[in-house]
């Protein structure tokens, strides 16, 4: 009898518990939440991060407060992420060096980004922008292709840094076109740009933000996009699907991750605070006007994500020849 009534009791306390589980995540959270993000302030990855913190603090009535921990490729600032208790109180914004790395750095990587990491969701993505001088005899990406493929080693592609989404966006379209473009390295995408103006180099992958005055002003040519559709900030460039290579697909991507042991109710949560409200209009209308695509996506979809991207870029880091610095 006494067996039979703590098994009664028992089995009457899980719902209970699992009640006051959920009651505490939708309580989350009860104090400010540190938001890490692994670069210095000022690009693509904080300011997404300062738009939805923002979001955040006004729903949730507390403050999400952003980090920036820079340096080391976002591999010192993802760790703090990854050492943190896993409660919700610490997450961190990431963005395509999170797949890209574990190619780049192999045995190097002091963490495993798909054991280590809790995925909450992807907020947006990033398309970028294959451009060139307008003095280059060329205006589609066909035409490039042709001239490289006609003259191997005669183009040369500019990048901002070994191994950022522009380098391998750069070493993608070679692989995929199977031309060989000479990758030539700049201290940044401000330099890359200032030699892709003055006729130093023919071809760059570029942010849309940082081409689009250019491109509007005649000084360089848009050739083609790496979204799925056409960008709102450039209508009449057409996407490397149009242009016959989709396998071009080189976008930035930006979302948040947590400790790997955060509950997965404190994770809905986190996603119903930090990812979901890009869908709303004058959020969505923001990261729009800065040359984002807004995505949302749930938890389940960004893991997804992560593994096929991490894969993919993998691939075409063995077949470059691409290490990191």
């Amino acid at each position: 009898m006494n067996r039979r009534h703590l098994l009664q009791a028992a089995l009457t306390a899980l719902p209970v518990a699992g009640l006051s589980r959920r009651a505490a995540a939708q309580a989350f959270p009860a104090r400010p939440v540190r938001v890490v993000v692994p670069y210095a302030p000022g690009g693509g990855t904080d300011i997404v991060a300062r738009i939805m913190a923002q979001a955040a603090s006004e729903a949730s009535g507390q403050s999400f407060v952003v980090e920036n921990r820079g340096g080391g490729a976002s591999i010192p600032g993802t760790q703090a992420v990854i050492s943190a208790p896993p409660d919700g109180y610490t997450v961190g914004f990431v963005d395509s060096a999170l797949v890209t790395n574990p190619g780049l750095f192999g045995d190097r990587m002091p963490f495993d980004t798909e054991r280590d990491l809790a995925p909450v969701g992807l907020v947006a993505v990033a398309p970028l922008v294959l451009v060139a001088p307008r003095e280059v005899p060329f205006a589609t990406v066909r035409e490039a292709v042709a001239r490289a493929r006609a003259r191997p080693g005669a183009l040369n592609i500019g990048h901002a840094g070994n191994g950022t989404a522009v380098h391998l966006a750069g070493a993608q379209l070679g692989l995929v076109t199977e031309t060989e473009l000479v990758p030539v390295a700049y201290r940044g995408a401000g330099p890359m740009l200032t030699a892709l103006l003055g006729g130093e180099i023919q071809l760059a992958f570029s942010a849309i933000p940082s081409a689009k005055p250019h491109v509007d002003g005649g000084r360089l040519r848009a050739l083609a996009v790496t979204s799925a559709q056409r960008s709102s900030a450039l209508p009449d460039v057409p996407t490397f699907t149009e242009a016959g290579f989709a396998a071009v697909d080189a976008v930035s991507l930006f979302g948040v991750v947590a400790p790997a042991a955060t509950p997965a109710a404190v994770l809905d949560r986190l996603n119903a605070l930090l990812v979901q409200p890009a869908r709303r209009p004058a959020v969505a209308a923001r990261l729009t006007e800065l040359g984002f695509d807004v995505q949302a996506t749930t938890r389940e979809a960004f893991a997804s994500l992560i593994r096929s991207e991490t894969a993919k870029w993998r691939a075409t880091i063995e077949r470059a020849g691409i290490r990191a610095d």
